[in-house]
């Protein structure tokens, strides 16, 4: 088995730019796979940060309903939760919310105890060790540029930094290149677009709470779900720094800067669960690239996990769109290829 990256690093896109929260399985729709692949790869993950010791934390999360009208939305996540099987769930009111937490506000609160942290590069760098105990080996800084089917498997072109070319030779692919997935599907022949694999990036930024300012959180705090994210929600580190985003804006390309002026938009849509935050507050932190399936005002679709014989790709497997919560599903999905690889 060859694991092939082209950056110089494991986990340098996706995987080490996102809030690192492991998710209950709350927002995505009875039976889809995003619901399926969280529950189950939920469990998995926090059993395998127990067994080696990856960093994590059970934290928690409130998801606040900041005025009335919202009660109706707030209760309707609760039913979709308990319908995706998302232990513990509890609606707390307004006076509850502030007694644990005096720095919000709200009349209510749907409490998630099952959301929690993780250290995503941990993981990562856990699953890379994993490998390379079973033989499998690590190919850093190699690009796949070209995908020929042959007639038991694949043949990959492939190309390095520092421009050597070469070939593997393989019996199946499994396309997890995250933001070039549609790529790479392209380049085993595959309609991206009749498909839906067309990936349209979405950048999301993020801020930090500066040092000394006077907001604290035991637990993860998130406004109800608008447009095509979650809203601009507050998320601890594992050091226990607070973080506030990601907002959602589509972009030609992948890019990584903070326009640190959004700070006042940041400032007011927090605002709405915690009333002290002040703009000069926050402090650019990261951003990220979703990889993305709908279209700018579609809601966020499904992942794709499909095994490609219908297509005539026998044993080639595209991940495509595998964007919130693919980090807390990651374990399931790999299971999950297993299986498809497996079948006869």
């Amino acid at each position: 088995m060859v694991l092939l990256e082209r950056h110089d690093g494991l986990g340098r896109e996706i995987t080490s730019r996102n809030s690192e929260v492991v998710h209950a399985g709350l927002y995505d729709p009875p039976g889809s796979l995003k619901a399926i692949l969280c529950c189950e790869g939920r469990e998995r993950l926090y059993a395998r940060c127990a067994r080696l010791s990856i960093p994590h934390r059970r934290l928690g999360k409130w998801i606040v309903a900041a005025e009335a009208g919202e009660m109706s939305r707030l209760e309707a996540l609760l039913r979709r939760g308990n319908a995706n099987g998302v232990p513990g769930l509890r609606l707390v009111d307004g006076a509850a919310l502030r007694r644990a937490e005096p720095a919000l506000t709200g009349v209510a609160a749907l409490d998630s105890p099952e959301t929690g942290i993780v250290d995503g590069l941990a993981l990562c760098l856990s699953l890379a060790a994993e490998l390379e105990a079973c033989e499998g080996t690590i190919a850093l800084r190699t690009e796949v540029v070209g995908v020929e089917p042959r007639a038991h498997g694949y043949r990959l072109e492939l190309v390095a930094a520092d421009g050597d070319r070469g070939g593997l030779d393989c019996a199946a692919v499994v396309n997890a290149a995250g933001l070039g997935g549609d790529r790479i599907a392209a380049l085993a022949g595959l309609d991206v677009d009749a498909l839906g694999y067309r990936i349209r990036p979405c950048k999301g930024d993020y801020f930090a709470l500066a040092p000394g300012a006077p907001i604290r959180l035991s637990r993860l705090v998130y406004p109800l779900p608008a447009g095509s994210g979650l809203g601009i929600h507050a998320t601890l580190d594992l050091a226990g720094r607070l973080r506030f985003g990601p907002d959602a804006e589509f972009v030609a390309a992948p890019r990584y800067d903070v326009d640190g002026a959004k700070a006042a938009a940041f400032s007011a849509a927090i605002r709405r669960y915690l009333p002290a935050m002040r703009a000069e507050w926050l402090t650019p932190d990261q951003a990220g690239v979703r990889p993305r399936l709908g279209r700018p005002g579609e809601p966020p679709r499904d992942f794709v996990v499909a095994e490609e014989s219908e297509a005539g790709l026998p044993g080639f497997v595209d991940l495509i769109g595998i964007e919130s919560p693919g980090l807390t599903a990651a374990l399931a999905i790999a299971e999950r290829v297993t299986r498809l690889l497996a079948a006869p």
